[in-house]
């Protein structure tokens, strides 16, 4: 059935109003669902719901798109590429109760202890992940670059502004603290940055060094003394003791290489008699 003039001059109003109010999602869509309205017998209701839930969904993928952004986080890696197999000493049913993000509503910290390679980085940026998806805000950095640019900001004059930066998300991640030396003042910015989230929002914190060693890797027993006090108040402590993910790749790859190679030599030795040299 053709549509009238009127009709066809309701419908161009119709996506003009939505193009006005900045709904382009719903404009575009528009001609598909009021044929899926037809077809299927939708009520107005009906048609309005499919109609925005498009314009929703969008709008929610750009907003995450752009909480990704911000989250700097070094990979895209997430809590279900995890091998809980390899690393039976982390508890899937905890990781799972963190990923709904209700530690946030009580600004608990999380903190990931163990040796180089066994999943710790990979569990925090999974986490951060989570928080995006969930509609917060997060930002990953490490210890060596959040004291770097504290050091900067100091210099610069503009410490109470990334004082800020760095209160303002809902989870901040602070990778590696103890792999690299951190200079004197780092100690004490880290320290401002913790005490600035402490009791208001949740920190994610990787380190390979236990928290009895801390006042040697911040190079300040008191400090270090002061910041685990609040870090810890309200926390998740998961020790991960298990065997380095990078290590059993290699050692995977030099079997796999070994097995190739032997048949070959094995192969290049026979003598013309078809007897090993």
């Amino acid at each position: 059935m053709t549509p009238t003039t009127s009709e066809a001059s309701r419908y161009q109003q119709l996506r003009d109003h939505l193009n006005y109010l900045r709904l382009p999602d719903a404009a575009a869509a528009l001609p598909t669902v009021l044929d899926q309205a037809k077809t299927e017998k939708l009520s107005p209701t009906a048609t309005l719901e499919r109609l925005f839930r498009i314009e929703v969904d969008a709008t929610e993928a750009r907003r995450l798109t752009g909480r990704l952004r911000f989250a700097n986080l070094p990979s895209p890696a997430t809590l279900e590429d995890f091998d809980y197999e390899a690393q039976p000493g982390v508890d899937p049913a905890l990781i799972r109760d963190l990923a709904s993000n209700r530690y946030l509503q009580t600004a608990t910290n999380i903190l990931l202890i163990g040796p180089p390679g066994v999943g710790k980085t990979m569990l925090a940026v999974g986490l951060a992940r989570k928080v995006a998806e969930g509609g917060h805000r997060t930002y990953f950095t490490n210890a060596a670059d959040l004291a770097a640019r504290c050091h900067r900001a100091a210099i610069e004059g503009r410490w109470a502004t990334t004082m800020r930066f760095y209160a303002g998300p809902a989870c901040l991640v602070i990778d590696e603290l103890g792999y690299l030396p951190l200079p004197a003042e780092a100690a004490s910015a880290l320290f401002q940055v913790v005490n600035q989230r402490y009791l208001k929002s949740s920190i994610i914190m990787t380190t390979n060094r236990p928290v009895t060693e801390w006042g040697q890797v911040l190079g300040d027993n008191t400090v270090a003394a002061a910041l685990l006090d609040r870090l810890l108040h309200r926390s998740v402590v998961i020790d991960i003791t298990g065997e380095s993910y990078r290590l059993r790749d290699h050692q995977a790859r030099t079997d796999n290489l070994r097995r190739t190679v032997q048949p070959a030599t094995a192969t290049l030795d026979r003598s013309p008699s078809g007897q090993f040299r």
